[in-house]
């Protein structure tokens, strides 16, 4: 007699489903919305967007459990929620402070497709300079963003070896020379970056906290684009190699020249994108309720009713004076907590060129 394994039973949703999706057929309306899933003590558990609510809810009654991730989301809910908004910007906006406000557990991470490369510093007594492409509570500066991963790391490799900068493991224990009692000990690094002379040490006390610092001083110097010392240290090597006949030698200074010059052009043409994102952009409303953004640098820095009246406009160029009268920072490295809506607004300017048609510059309003 032939056994058969018997199927995985499908666990029982959270609430009525059927009782859920009558009630998104008789109140949702196809128009612009931010929507959350709660769980049966009222936790949010999952915000979304969408430009057609009750085309997109409605769809999450069609996924096949478990296969599907909007069916995994609907089975742990207990309960649907939603605002509407003027427009699909607007709901792309809202989701995005919504799930840094709510952090819920089925978008802890945001939106993945707004994932990008950057170079980060991180904290710590000898921090380092890496890529990557995410930023988390340990990166203390980011640059970015960048297209290419591979290109990216290569170019942080050779500046990390110009400058004798570690790039081991976030938990290596560093001490500096001068800290412990070093004396009569038997000091070597942890990998062979500093018997090549790529590596300061800071892992076995061969360099100081200051020189250290020093070093780390010209990578973010050069990563905003206020010096170009690494590449006349590389500029200076290839010439003595040639002039020397060590043609090998100055075939890999050659090599670390075009890492680090294509590192200087992107880390330029990134912060002029941020930089290019400061106007006022006026955003049609699906139902007429027009919204004017005033963008900075990436990051949306208040919103307003779309000004029609004298006195609304008045209003609004105030608002408008106050924010240029306002100190920007210097462009350099992109603001930790406004990463993620600097790579929205870069996101959607991108998908929709004709938007930049409902852009005017801060200048225009004064």
């Amino acid at each position: 007699m032939s056994r058969r394994l018997a199927k995985r039973p499908v666990p029982l949703p959270a609430t009525d489903l059927p009782r859920l999706r009558e009630r998104v057929r008789a109140r949702a309306e196809n128009r612009p919305a931010v929507y959350r899933m709660l769980d049966a003590e009222g936790r949010i558990i999952y915000v979304g967007k969408a430009k057609q609510l009750r085309t997109r809810l409605l769809s999450y009654f069609r996924a096949e459990y478990p296969d599907d991730k909007a069916a995994r989301i609907l089975y742990a809910s207990h309960d649907l929620a939603w605002d509407y908004t003027p427009s699909e910007f607007s709901a792309y906006l809202g989701e995005l402070r919504q799930i840094k406000q709510y952090r819920p557990h089925f978008n802890y991470r945001g939106n993945l497709t707004r994932r990008a490369v950057f170079i980060k510093i991180s904290r710590g007594p000898a921090p380092r300079v890496y890529a990557g492409e995410t930023v988390t509570r340990d990166d203390a500066r980011c640059y970015g963003p960048f297209r290419s991963l591979g290109r990216t790391v290569e170019a942080v490799r050779t500046l990390n070896d110009l400058l004798g900068l570690r790039d081991c493991a976030a938990t290596m224990p560093i001490v500096f020379s001068g800290q412990g009692d070093l004396f009569g000990a038997t000091r070597q690094a942890a990998c062979m970056r500093h018997e090549f002379g790529s590596c300061s040490g800071p892992c076995a006390g061969f360099v100081a906290q200051r020189e250290y610092r020093a070093r780390l001083a010209t990578a973010i110097a050069f990563l905003e684009g206020r010096t170009i010392q690494p590449i006349d240290r590389v500029v200076g090597g290839m010439q003595e190699a040639s002039e020397t006949d060590r043609f090998e030698l100055a075939v890999r200074w050659r090599e670390k020249f075009e890492h680090l010059e294509w590192l200087l052009a992107a880390t330029s043409r990134a912060r002029t994108a941020v930089d290019l994102l400061t106007f006022v952009y006026r955003d049609p409303g699906t139902y007429g309720d027009d919204l004017v953004y005033l963008i900075r640098r990436g990051v949306v820095r208040a919103t307003f009713a779309d000004p029609t009246t004298p006195i609304e406009t008045e209003a609004f160029r105030a608002a408008v004076s106050a924010e240029l009268a306002t100190a920007d920072s210097i462009p350099g490295p992109l603001p930790l907590e406004s990463v993620d809506e600097i790579l929205l607004l870069m996101s959607w300017f991108r998908a929709h060129p004709d938007a930049l048609r409902h852009t005017k510059p801060l200048e225009a309003w004064v």
